[in-house]
């Protein structure tokens, strides 16, 4: 998919939306063009709002005892958590910001293909990574974006990570978003139980974020993180809710935010790798091939 960033959406005045984007968008097809919805929604509609949904879909993922166990085992997250953040998210920005036809969104995929393949990984909790990759865009955008994905939006965005999916290798991904949610709750209900490394990778995770805070914001990270996740989360990392008071402050930072977003949009136009800091690679010094984590850069 060749991605072209075309005047015709530059926002009007350096800060109002422009509506041709979302014009594009409804033009297309759900599933024929799902490559090209999903690089408008990341890079121009949602850029800041899907960033900051995939880093909590991944934190979702560490509730899962198995899933847990692995990363925990690993000490990775201990050690290298912030390598192993922007290691992350630079694979998948690849494949949202160019499409997985691409040739660095190929690519990303078969790294992570290859780092997973060191491992006897259930498929269960795949397809339980997959579902939060899909739930959480949806869920995050309608609540606090400044407008939700339409329906025609969440298939392609269903679509997408499902052809994702298929290309890791995932078996028996539900055919349907329904379906799919169905399914997690079912996983969710038997795995997402307290453990001791679910509580050590959130906390290690947690950390990671606070470290991109001056003091004293890095003391708010983690009330903010327990505030915005939900109780059966919460149970499995052995989280408490922050105090009525500071959630409900919360919620109305985002709601005030969703209110100005509707109109002024401040954020960089399109996002992409290029354009965004990069603590590991500065200066985005870095090839796919050489992304993995520490002990694993001689086996590969």
């Amino acid at each position: 998919m060749t991605v072209s960033y075309p005047a015709i959406y530059r926002k009007h005045w350096g800060i109002l939306r422009n509506r041709a984007i979302r014009a594009e968008i409804a033009s297309l097809d759900a599933e024929r063009d799902c490559q090209r919805i999903v690089h408008l929604l990341a890079c121009y509609e949602f850029p800041f709002d899907i960033t900051r949904c995939l880093e909590l879909a991944l934190f979702h993922t560490y509730g899962s005892v198995t899933v847990s166990k692995l990363l925990d085992a690993t000490g990775e997250f201990r050690r290298f958590g912030q390598k192993r953040y922007d290691d992350t998210r630079l694979l998948i920005s690849h494949f949202l910001e160019e499409g997985y036809d691409s040739g660095h969104g190929r690519h990303a995929i078969e790294r992570m293909n290859a780092v997973h393949g060191h491992f006897r990984i259930p498929n269960d909790d795949f397809l339980f990574v997959l579902s939060t990759f899909i739930s959480y865009p949806i869920n995050w955008v309608g609540r606090y974006g400044y407008r939700p994905f339409t329906p025609h939006e969440q298939h392609a965005w269903f679509i997408f990570f499902r052809t994702v999916g298929e290309r890791m290798k995932i078996r028996d991904i539900p055919a349907t978003w329904p379906e799919f949610r169905q399914w997690t709750d079912a996983y969710e209900a038997g795995n997402l139980v307290y453990a001791d490394s679910n509580r050590n990778v959130a906390d290690a995770t947690v950390a990671v974020f606070a470290g991109w805070f001056p003091q004293p914001f890095k003391l708010l990270v983690e009330p903010a993180v327990r505030a915005l996740i939900d109780d059966k989360l919460r149970r499995a990392f052995g989280y408490r809710k922050p105090p009525a008071w500071f959630c409900g402050m919360i919620a109305a930072a985002l709601a005030l935010r969703k209110r100005v977003k509707r109109v002024i949009n401040i954020e960089r136009h399109p996002k992409r790798i290029a354009n965004t800091h990069n603590r590991s690679y500065p200066g985005n010094d870095y090839n796919i091939e050489g992304i993995a984590p520490s002990y694993m850069k001689d086996r590969l």
